[in-house]
């Protein structure tokens, strides 16, 4: 297709500002065929009516580009094989493309940039080259520029000129897309005329130059979801990855050392790494690019010098590292050695990538230790003790969300300890950004796990701070701090604070909130806090509506808030007057409701909670009643031995009732029970002890009855 042919087919389509519909799913976009308006409306020049009636006129005088496309509109053959309907008269074209209500005050730029794609449109082969040319020594990033291509149709020009067999009007057409298609309203232009297929064919043709500038435009189109789907449709994504194979010469070679072929190769290489970090944000095009072999290729590229090719590169890791098969690929494919080595880059992006990446793999055991082995606990405490990039919240999240997943690991604690992490984190639980606060508090609850670190964060002032804390609404951090608190209750000095800084009653204002997690978070952390307490019967008498609010939990269909609520209540109920009201409160009936689980959480906990509950009033029998006793019994088929110690509590409870004896009995409870009484675990054994020696007695005073009978 020739250039006049794409001109003719971008004018007899509409004319000028009309629309090139493609597909039949073009829609008019930032007013291009409706004039003063689109342009006012979208953000364009505004538009004041002429004083006294004065007829405005475009500035006068031409630069040498404009002036050089206009003399190469002169009658040519091409020219001449050109419609009769193309050829327009220059002063009516020129009231056709100036709206006649924009202002002075619109810079003489963008009208010069109207004329050029007037001579596109109009022009032969030769001024669209020429104009192209033109275009390109103006300033094309900024928003007054672009809307001066935007409003006299000029997108339609650009897009048809892809199609065209002239390399250099291509090429030129390239050059413009990849800059103003900066701009959101343009992206989204060129996805709705058709724009995408024709840059992804480009991707398949032997010029380097045009698949640099191709899939430069498709990184910056890409940022609007409905144009990564079109990318992958078009099968794009394999072509895109194609281009990352680039020999680890040009990697490890400076630029200037680098011949023109390997430098064009290394350019191919991070335009493409600019593409998939924009296709990246979908989970499909996640998938196809593993499917396509891009992890090797990743690897291979983080080695490089060249930090323009890395940034793009890191990105896309972070992104996809979201995924479990990418997490795997980069631990064995020993990425994690070269992502820490960056983590020293003066590059804050850089910087910010890597960071992030390690957050979302150093979940992983084997990642996390790779991490420290590699040095990377240093640089990720470094940047969090940085005061210069306090200001740079996205890196101070990542950075602190790292730490956080590294700091599962009892190794790595050890290694932060060293660095004074804690002491470090503290500081920074006065920052305001919730996603900051979040990871920071998230860290230090892996750390509080040992007692040396609950001892230097009381001694910091950290417990005062993460109280404080429990009046924001922001979930995830809310669960972090009840994490936190519920290992710091552990320490009889930590949990002397805490009664005084009231942080009982504000965790247990945390049930009711509307986040699931948050509910189980703060029921678990209510365990130890009630254990811990002085007096801590009438400590939970003293909040109004507490009790009520925990059985009011049973009935959550959650799992992890029920074994929550049901460790709760098991520890709730060691006081006997607690005992009474959750009694009161039908939690018999509730419990009961939750035997037939299969959930071995919530049967460790939910039995704990019955053989608490058991021994008030008529309980026991009302379990029985309940039909309680033979589910409970099946727990004893589980492979957890935390389930077995817990059942057996309960049922020696339970067996002080002789007619649940007999159900127990008969449900076949007697072989586990001699298997358990044989356990190392001491609870273990007297429960199983107790429950034998009550089916026993039961059983001999039957004996006894049946011989007086007799």
């Amino acid at each position: 297709m020739n250039v006049t042919a794409a001109r003719r087919r971008s004018v007899g389509r509409g004319g000028v500002g009309g629309k090139a519909i493609r597909g039949g799913k073009a829609k008019a976009r930032n007013g291009a065929t409706n004039g003063t308006h689109g342009a006012t409306q979208n953000g364009g020049p505004p538009a004041v009516a002429p004083q006294n009636g004065a007829k405005e006129k475009p500035p006068e005088g031409k630069d040498k580009g404009t002036a050089a496309a206009a003399a190469a509109t002169a009658p040519g053959p091409e020219s001449y094989e050109s419609d009769s309907s193309d050829q327009v008269s220059s002063s009516d074209e020129e009231e056709r493309w100036k709206d006649p209500k924009l202002t002075n005050d619109v810079p003489s730029e963008y009208w010069h940039i109207q004329k050029l794609v007037k001579y596109m449109k109009a022009g032969n082969q030769t001024a669209t080259i020429v104009a192209l040319c033109c275009l390109k020594d103006h300033d094309l990033t900024t928003q007054m520029n672009q809307r001066a291509i935007q409003d006299c149709g000029g997108l339609e020009v650009l897009v048809n000129l892809l199609e065209s067999n002239d390399m250099k009007c291509r090429l030129g057409a390239l050059s413009v897309l990849s800059e103003i298609s900066s701009n959101l309203d343009i992206r989204r232009a060129i996805v709705d005329l058709g724009g995408i297929p024709l840059l992804v064919q480009i991707l398949s043709e032997p010029g380097r130059d045009l698949k640099i500038m191709a899939a430069e435009t498709i990184a910056n189109v890409a940022k609007v979801r409905l144009a990564r789907k079109l990318v992958r449709k078009c099968n794009g994504i394999p072509r895109l990855v194609d281009l990352l194979d680039v020999n680890m010469n040009c990697l490890r070679s400076q630029r200037d050392q680098l011949s023109e072929e390997e430098r064009e190769m290394l350019d191919m290489a991070r335009a493409g790494a600019r593409a998939l970090w924009s296709l990246s944000e979908s989970r499909h095009n996640k998938e196809l690019m593993c499917k396509s072999g891009i992890v090797p290729l990743m690897g291979r590229l983080l080695k490089s010098v060249h930090i323009d090719v890395v940034v793009p590169t890191m990105g896309t890791i972070q992104q996809c590292a979201s995924q479990a098969n990418y997490q795997l690929a980069i631990t064995t494919e020993g990425m994690i050695f070269d992502i820490v080595s960056h983590l020293t880059s003066d590059n804050l992006d850089l910087k910010r990538q890597c960071s992030s990446a390690i957050f979302k793999c150093a979940s992983d055991k084997t990642a996390s230790d790779m991490v420290r082995e590699s040095g990377g606990l240093e640089p990720l405490v470094g940047i969090a003790r940085d005061k210069t990039v306090r200001d740079n919240k996205q890196l101070l999240a990542a950075a602190t969300g790292a730490i956080w997943k590294c700091a599962a690991s009892e190794a790595n604690v050890k290694k932060l300890d060293q660095l004074k992490a804690v002491q470090v984190l503290v500081q920074l639980l006065n920052d305001e950004n919730e996603d900051v606060l979040t990871n920071v508090v998230g860290a230090i609850s892996e750390c509080v796990k040992y007692q040396n670190n609950r001892e230097i964060l009381r001694q910091c002032g950290g417990i005062p701070l993460l109280v404080n804390l429990l009046n924001m609404t922001h979930a995830p951090l809310l669960e972090n701090i009840a994490r936190t608190l519920k290992e710091c209750a552990s320490d009889p000095e930590s949990m002397t604070l805490m009664e005084e800084l009231d942080a009982i009653r504000l965790i247990w204002s945390l049930l009711k909130n509307s986040n699931p997690k948050v509910q189980a978070y703060a029921a678990w952390a209510l365990c130890p806090c009630i254990e811990n307490a002085k007096d801590s019967g009438e400590l939970v008498r003293s909040f109004v509506g507490a009790l009520e609010l925990v059985v009011g939990l049973l009935k959550s269909r959650d799992n992890f808030v029920l074994s929550a609520v049901c460790a709760a209540i098991a520890t709730i109920a060691r006081d006997r007057e607690n005992l009474s009201v959750l009694s009161d409160h039908k939690v018999i009936r509730m419990l009961a409701d939750l035997v037939y689980t299969t959930d071995d959480l919530l049967r460790e906990h939910l039995a704990a909670a019955i053989a608490s509950c058991a021994p008030y009033s008529t309980n026991t029998q009302e379990l029985g009643r309940l039909k309680t006793v033979t589910p409970i019994v099946g727990y004893m088929v589980s492979n957890n031995p935390r389930v077995h110690r817990t059942t057996a509590m309960a049922l020696q409870k339970l067996s002080e009732d002789p007619q649940n004896c007999i159900t127990m009995h008969q449900s076949g409870v007697v072989p586990f029970l001699l298997e358990t009484v044989g356990s190392k675990d001491r609870e273990l054994q007297e429960a199983s002890a107790g429950c034998l020696q009550n089916i026993r007695k039961l059983a001999l005073r039957a004996e006894e009855l049946e011989l007086c009978g007799e």
